[in-house]
């Protein structure tokens, strides 16, 4: 699977609408055959950095999102609401979904 993580540092007037902002791009992704997941998380540390953590089935899937429609809309639409350029990490990685962190189990509660 291609397994991606990305920073973006949302300018501070958009950072609480920053959900909104991305909604449609976000549905339309996550629509896609070969998206696994496409999910957002919202800084702890810095109110105006979303982290995206993203996986597709394959290359193959991962070329498909970025030469959609939607993905081509959003190199548009999203810039102008951004700090800097986000920062992104992007691997391919012989797994299909997420493992468990075994090191932090948590046993079977009755």
């Amino acid at each position: 699977m291609i397994f991606i993580t990305a920073k973006f540092r949302v300018l501070p007037e958009y950072a609480d609408r920053w959900p909104e902002i991305a909604d449609e791009f976000t549905r339309a992704t996550r629509g896609e055959p070969g998206c696994l997941w496409f999910d957002w998380s919202r800084s702890l540390d810095d109110p105006e950095e979303y982290v995206l953590v993203e996986a597709f089935r394959d290359g193959d899937a991962g070329a498909a999102h970025v030469q959609s429609a939607h993905f081509r809309q959003a190199q548009q639409t999203l810039p102008p609401h951004l700090a800097e350029t986000p920062r992104i990490v992007n691997a391919t990685v012989p797994q299909d979904d997420w493992s468990l962190l075994g090191e932090m189990a948590v046993p079977e509660r009755s």
